[in-house]
């Protein structure tokens, strides 16, 4: 059996890791806005003041769970796109689709509804996650098309139609999906965007 110190070693190096699933749990539930730093502290199991020796303050708690929780399944997702092939679309969405029913899939309603009155938090999302994430995307296209696994489309243009039906499908389940009576299933809009999406990046035919 361990000693109490080590017992309290491990408590104390596992405490950011704790107070960012806690973090992640509130925000989720009320919002940016609505939530406090107490609440947090509450559902970590520690104090407002041990909080603030890890997050000066709430902006830095919320960039936090971002980088701590979203970012690294942004980049297991991305790292799909790498092969540029149906293949990699496939494991994509698959991937998106895990994430986007986690907690995690209440973040992107969270920084929509809010943006205009936490200009900074709507920003830094854009760049740790939107930029990353769209930007894999056209590279995986890219490469795609110089390969010959897909037909050549506009890069720029076609990553935002890659991510939209997707994003489309985390929002409305997080807001108008829950107060409809037919609920929109996120499995059943994954699989019809990834035939369209392979269907219309199929190369055509050349012709004779």
């Amino acid at each position: 059996m361990g000693s109490p110190a080590a017992r309290w070693q491990r408590r104390k190096e596992a405490r950011p890791a704790e107070i960012l699933g806690a973090a992640l749990a509130v925000f989720a539930e009320r919002g940016y806005a609505a939530t406090r730093l107490d609440d947090v502290a509450r559902r970590a199991g520690v104090t407002k003041g041990t909080l603030y020796l890890y997050f000066p303050n709430k902006a830095e708690l919320f960039k936090a769970v971002i980088r701590g929780t979203l970012v690294p399944e942004l980049k297991r997702i991305t790292a799909a796109a790498a092969e540029a092939s149906p293949v990699s679309i496939d494991h994509m969405i698959a991937d998106f689709e895990r994430l986007a029913q986690s907690p995690l899939g209440a973040i992107p309603k969270l920084v929509v509804s809010e943006a205009a009155n936490f200009p900074e938090i709507a920003r830094f999302y854009r760049d740790e996650v939107v930029a990353r994430g769209v930007d894999a995307i056209r590279a995986m296209l890219r490469r795609g098309i110089d390969a010959g696994a897909f037909r050549a489309v506009d890069p720029e243009y076609a990553a935002y139609c890659v991510v939209a039906p997707l994003l489309l499908g985390v929002l409305w389940n997080h807001s108008l999906g829950q107060v409809a009576d037919d609920p929109l299933d996120l499995a059943a809009l994954c699989r019809t965007h990834r035939d369209l999406l392979l269907q219309g990046l199929r190369p055509r035919p050349v012709s004779s």
